[in-house]
C-alpha cells in the first residue's frame, strides 16, 4: 500500500514537472491577485484570471519560462477579462518565455503596457507572446502608447487590436526591439502612429495588419531616439530590416514614414486614400559621422488610390538619400482625376501602372477577374500568404489580395471535407473524414474574422445567425495543411 501511495505521489509530482500546474486568480480563488501567482510561478505554468475588471498598475520582473516551457498568462476562456486603469496595466520587465492572451487593456493614464530590458542592454526581454488581446481608450493624451515595447527580442503581436490610442502617441511603440513579428491586428483611430520601430530596431515583420485612420503616420518605421536608449548601442540607423507585407492602409495622413530607416521592404500591400502623403522620406536623428541617411529602401507590388487629398505623393526632408530608393511594379489610380498621368516619385522607377485596379464594389481591395493588378506583381523568392492567408502565385497579383491564390503541397488537396449546406441559413455543417485538432475560422471578405473553433470531432456544426447575408471565407487549418470555401448566407 505504501508504495502505490509513493508511486501516485511521483507520478503527480511528475505530470506537474512536464506539464505545469494551473494556477487560478481571482477574488474567489487561492491567488487573490496576479502578482502572487507570478512570483510563484515556474516554467510551464498556467495562470487563468478569472475577475472581469483588475485593477491595473502591477509590475512583473524576472517570470520566465524556458525554451520548452513558456509560461501562459490567460483571461478565462470565453470571458471579457479587463485589466483596467492604474499608470499602466502592467510592466513586464526581463521575462522571458512568456505568453499572454485574451485580455482588454484599457484607461492607463501612461502607457497600456510596459515590456522592457530594465534598462539591462546585454540581457534583453526576449521570447514573448501577447495574443488576442484588446488596448483601447488610453486615458492619455501625450507620448503615451497602448503597448510600449523596450529592448524586446524574439516576439510575436497577432490578433489583437488597437483602438483609440492617445494622441501623441502609438499603438505599438518598439526602441531597440529585434526579430519581432506584427501579424493579424486591427489598429484603429490611433495618435501619431499605429506602429513605430525606432532606436535601432531591426528584423522586424509587419504582415497582414488591418489600418484604419491609423494615426499621423500609420506606420512610423524610424524617428528620432536618444542616443542612450539605442539598442545595440552602436547602431547606424533608426531602424532595418524591415518587412511589411500584405497590410490594408485607408486614411491616415501619411501611410509610411520612412524615417532614418534603411534596407525595408514594403509589398504586395493596399493604400486607400492617405489624407496628405502615401509616403514621406524623413531624417530625424542626424549625426553623418555615425548615422546613415535614410535610403535603400524598396516599394513593389502595391497598389495606392489616392484622390485630390492629396496633392504631394512622396514627401521628402533633408539629410536623407532618396534617390536610393525603388519603386517597381506598383499600380497607382487617382480617382478624382482620370487624366492623371501618375506619382512623382524618386530613385529607381520602374514598370508603375497607372490605372482603375477595378475593386470589387464595396470592397476594401478585392480584385475584380479584369483587375490590371492580376498577375502584375514582382515574384517572391518564397511562398508569402496574402491579406487573406492565401499564398500569392508566381506572379503575384498587386495589393494584399491574391486574385489567383496559388495551392501548395501545404493546402487543401490533402483535406476531405464535406461542407453542407451553401448557400446556408442559421448553421453550417463541417463533416471529417477522421478526427484531428482544427481550427475552423469563418471571415468576410475583406479579411475580418468573423467566428472561430477549434475542434477534435468528426462533425462540427457553427453557429451563423450573427452574419449577415452575404458571401464569406471559411478558413480550416488542420497542422500545416489548409482548406479553404467560399460560403454563402441565404
Amino acid at each position: 500500500m505504501k508504495n502505490k501511495i509513493f508511486f501516485l505521489i511521483f507520478i503527480l509530482h511528475f505530470a506537474s514537472y512536464v506539464f505545469g500546474k494551473t494556477l487560478h486568480v481571482g477574488t474567489t480563488h487561492t491567488y487573490k491577485v496576479l502578482t502572487q501567482a507570478t512570483s510563484v510561478a515556474i516554467p510551464g505554468d498556467s495562470i487563468i484570471c478569472h475577475d472581469p475588471i483588475i485593477q491595473g498598475g502591477m509590475a512583473i520582473s524576472n517570470l520566465s519560462g524556458t525554451f520548452e516551457k513558456w509560461i501562459y498568462i490567460l483571461a478565462e476562456n470565453g470571458k471579457t477579462v479587463i485589466i483596467q486603469g492604474g499608470s499602466n496595466s502592467i510592466q513586464f520587465s526581463d521575462c522571458s518565455y512568456l505568453h499572454i492572451e485574451g485580455f482588454t487593456i484599457q484607461g492607463q493614464t501612461g502607457n497600456g503596457m510596459n515590456l522592457d530590458d530594465a534598462g539591462s542592454f546585454e540581457t534583453p526581454t526576449h521570447h514573448i507572446r501577447i495574443i488576442k488581446c484588446i488596448f483601447q481608450n488610453i486615458n492619455a493624451t501625450g507620448n503615451n502608447d497602448l503597448l510600449k515595447l523596450s529592448g524586446l527580442d524574439h516576439f510575436e503581436i497577432s490578433e489583437c487590436q488597437f483602438i483609440n490610442g492617445a494622441a501623441g502617441g502609438s499603438g505599438i511603440d518598439m526602441v531597440g526591439c529585434h526579430q519581432g513579428v506584427i501579424n493579424v491586428n486591427t489598429f484603429k483611430n490611433l495618435g501619431s502612429n499605429s506602429i513605430q520601430a525606432k532606436g535601432g530596431s531591426s528584423d522586424i515583420r509587419i504582415i497582414r495588419n488591418q489600418f484604419e485612420n491609423g494615426g499621423s503616420r500609420a506606420l512610423n518605421l524610424g524617428g528620432s531616439t536618444g542616443l542612450a536608449f539605442f539598442r545595440p548601442q552602436n547602431a547606424t540607423t533608426e531602424a532595418e530590416n524591415i518587412h511589411v507585407v500584405a497590410n490594408v492602409f485607408r486614411g491616415s495622413e501619411a501611410t509610411i514614414a520612412f524615417v532614418g530607416c534603411r534596407k525595408v521592404e514594403v509589398s504586395n500591400n493596399t493604400i486607400l486614400f492617405p489624407k496628405k502623403w502615401v509616403i514621406r522620406i524623413l531624417q530625424e536623428t542626424v549625426d553623418p559621422n555615425r548615422f546613415l541617411p535614410c535610403g535603400d529602401n524598396s516599394i513593389y507590388n502595391n497598389i495606392i488610390v489616392i484622390d485630390n487629398a492629396v496633392s504631394t505623393e512622396v514627401n521628402i526632408g533633408p539629410n536623407t538619400a532618396p534617390v536610393t530608393f525603388t519603386f517597381t511594379k506598383n499600380l497607382w489610380y487617382k480617382t478624382s482625376d482620370q487624366g492623371w498621368q501618375g506619382p512623382t516619385l524618386p530613385g529607381f522607377i520602374n514598370d508603375q501602372i497607372i490605372k482603375d485596379p477595378l475593386f470589387i464594389n464595396n470592397s476594401s481591395g478585392l480584385l475584380s477577374n479584369n483587375s490590371p493588378a492580376i498577375g502584375a506583381g514582382q515574384p517572391y523568392i518564397s511562398l508569402t500568404r496574402d491579406f487573406l492567408g492565401n499564398y500569392f502565385n508566381n506572379p503575384p497579383s498587386l495589393g494584399a489580395y491574391e486574385a489567383n491564390p496559388f495551392v501548395s503541397h501545404l493546402s487543401d488537396v490533402d483535406l476531405k471535407i464535406n461542407i453542407f449546406p451553401n448557400p446556408f441559413n442559421d448553421v453550417i455543417t463541417c463533416l471529417f473524414e477522421d478526427e484531428a485538432h482544427r481550427t475552423i475560422t469563418i471571415f468576410t471578405l475583406d479579411g475580418n474574422k468573423m467566428f472561430s473553433l477549434e475542434t477534435k470531432e468528426l462533425i462540427a456544426e457553427i453557429p451563423c445567425d450573427h452574419l449577415f447575408s452575404g458571401s464569406y471565407v471559411l478558413l480550416i487549418s488542420q497542422g500545416l495543411k489548409e482548406y479553404r470555401r467560399l460560403i454563402i448566407r441565404r
